[in-house]
């Protein structure tokens, strides 16, 4: 089971959020990110375009910056350069690390996302944890709830909780409309092809590939 520290590198976590990571499994953080929120400090000393809606509590970093028509429900913390863009819902407890990225028509639910994470566009990430430099393709879901709303399980290994999407290490990529299933964990530096559907545990500096078999049939002439 691959663990905080072999996930993220937590050098590179600046020291107000340091504490998120301070526990041994990457699922805990969430646990870390409620206490977090519920101490959060206010500040804008960021920018908020003037279309973008802000409800509850909301600390914005030098730099930081709420796209236009944006929708945050806080608490929600944005780093330095974090940036929300054109039409992104946040629901809070949200976490974004310096230079994160949470843009067009993404939706993020009480989650962490470190240092230049990115969900650029038609993104949906539910209770997770997105370690630096990690990027979404467009149209990735990380599902939170299984259909049945059992138990979360990781490889076999029920956690205690309902809602749980995915933890992604440091660098991973995950190529377009691909879907990671509610307890899913990937190591540090793996990629993920497009329209892949993954669940468990897949190791760092991996390659996951959906394979189909393609026909090519010739068009019928009309008569």
């Amino acid at each position: 089971m691959p663990t905080t520290t072999e996930l993220f590198d937590l050098a590179r976590v600046p020291e107000p959020l340091r504490g998120l990571l301070d526990v041994p499994l990457p699922w805990q953080v969430l646990d870390r990110l409620d206490a977090f929120a519920s101490e959060l400090p206010t500040a804008r000393l960021g920018s908020v375009h003037p279309t973008a809606i802000v409800e509850g509590p909301l600390y914005l970093g030098e730099g930081a910056s709420i796209g236009p028509y944006a929708y945050l429900e806080g608490p929600v913390y944005l780093a330095p350069g974090a940036r929300v863009g054109h039409a992104a819902y946040l629901r809070g407890p949200v976490v974004l690390g310096p230079d994160a990225r949470v843009l067009h028509a993404s939706e993020v639910k009480r989650s962490v996302f470190l240092g230049g994470a990115r969900a650029p566009h038609f993104n949906y990430v539910g209770d997770s944890v997105i370690g630096h430099d990690a990027n979404l393709g467009a149209g990735v879901k990380l599902a939170n709830f299984k259909t049945t709303g059992a138990e979360v399980k990781v490889d076999g290994r029920g956690i205690g909780v309902r809602k749980f999407g995915a933890a992604l290490g440091d660098g991973v990529s995950i190529g377009c409309n691909a879907v990671l299933a509610p307890g899913t964990i990937v190591g540090r530096g793996t990629i993920i092809y497009n329209g892949a559907m993954v669940r468990g545990v897949v190791g760092a500096r991996r390659l996951v590939k959906l394979r189909q078999s393609q026909e090519d049939v010739a068009v019928l002439a009309h008569g």
